[in-house]
């Protein structure tokens, strides 16, 4: 049993030092990539002992910062809530990483080691269960505040994450059909298979709909732009307006991790996950009658350089709909969550059902 338990901290070491890496990273790539797009340097000016390494150590500053600016809470404030509330909201999303794959499996002194950190058969509804539960984060964060307008972020952010996560969760259900399980092991192996003999059965291909809303919801679940609304800086401010420190560093971290986690899922339901085309577990098997053989420890290498490569230009992605669009108003915001993308949600489950009685799996 201990050995187990050793392997899963293992692994949770391993992805979710990743990930943070990744998070501090992306702050840096955000102002990088909109200083890019609208013309200027960017952040460039923080420097050690004269070196400025194109202003990464802008994160740096910004920990420093964070960690010696004084911990504000508002008088008339729930102390206890005030606290809890950003990390609450970091440790649920954080724990939705547990059940996405980042590799197949790794032979380790004879034993068989799925590269996940909590392997489930229903992998996909834990995911979903952890990133329902970062609801209560915001929505604490704005009740304990004892400010109306943080107050009503956190009531902004409720409903609009609620009102997506319908949507996205019925935009996979036609996925989920297709391949006929949670398991997100399961689905990542079934998409290295071949369609017609050369087109990898990538979800993107059986689902070109489902990842479009899927992509849109998901946008709508970080709250960022254009699905900012529960922030608002030119309205309300937003359910952390009476933050400051690491409290409001921790909410400033679970954007980027949000980020990221609708990244891996994407690139896990519609990309392969850590499938690369045409390798298989000795190496890769072309179409067209080639191949080449690999070490077994080489291809799970590749596996997670592609599964990292996926999520890596998704969160670009992601960056670039953030610095691109402008923000809806509420009731578009609404409009389009109930009245268009559930809607065609639910039409995408009635066609690919249909599809699956006449032709099958």
């Amino acid at each position: 049993m201990w050995v187990e338990a050793l392997t899963i901290f293992l692994k949770a070491l391993l992805f979710l030092s990743a990930v943070l890496t990744l998070t501090s990273f992306l702050t840096w790539m955000e102002r990088k990539q909109s200083a890019v797009m609208q013309d200027r340097h960017g952040a460039n000016r923080a420097s050690i002992f004269g070196i400025r390494a194109f202003g990464l150590f802008h994160i740096f500053a910004d920990a420093l910062k964070m960690f010696f600016k004084e911990d504000y809470v508002p008088r008339g404030a729930d102390r206890l809530l005030h606290t809890v509330a950003p990390f609450a909201a970091l440790f649920f999303a954080l724990m939705s990483f547990a059940a996405i794959p980042f590799g197949d499996s790794i032979e380790v002194a004879g034993r068989t080691v799925p590269l996940i950190i909590l392997p489930l058969n229903a992998g996909l509804l834990f995911v979903f269960a952890m990133m329902s539960m970062g609801i209560y984060g915001t929505f604490l964060a704005g009740f304990s505040s004892n400010n109306k307008y943080a107050f009503l972020g956190g009531l902004r952010a409720s409903s609009q994450m609620i009102s997506y996560e319908i949507t996205m969760g019925a935009t996979l259900v036609g996925l989920l059909m297709t391949f006929g399980t949670l398991d997100l092991t399961v689905v990542n192996r079934a998409q290295g298979e071949l369609l017609w003999g050369w087109l990898p059965q990538w979800g993107i291909f059986l689902q070109p709909v489902g990842f479009v809303l899927f992509i849109v919801a998901g946008l709508a679940e970080t709250k960022r732009v254009p699905f900012d609304l529960p922030e608002g800086e030119s309205e309300i401010i937003g359910y952390f307006v009476e933050y400051s420190s690491m409290k409001f560093g921790a909410f400033f971290m679970t954007d980027f991790v949000e980020t990221i986690l609708i990244a891996a899922l994407v690139a896990t339901l519609f990309f392969g996950g850590w499938q690369a085309p045409y390798l298989q577990a000795d190496g890769f098997h072309f179409p067209w009658g080639g191949s080449l053989g690999l070490p077994s420890l080489l291809v799970v290498l590749i596996q997670m350089a592609a599964f990292g490569l996926k999520v890596l230009f998704f969160c670009w992605f992601l960056l670039l709909v953030r610095w691109t669009l402008p923000r809806f108003r509420y009731d578009q915001l609404m409009h389009l969550g109930w009245k268009i993308l559930l809607p065609i949600s639910v039409i995408n489950i009635f066609v690919t059902g249909f599809i699956l009685l006449l032709f099958g799996s």
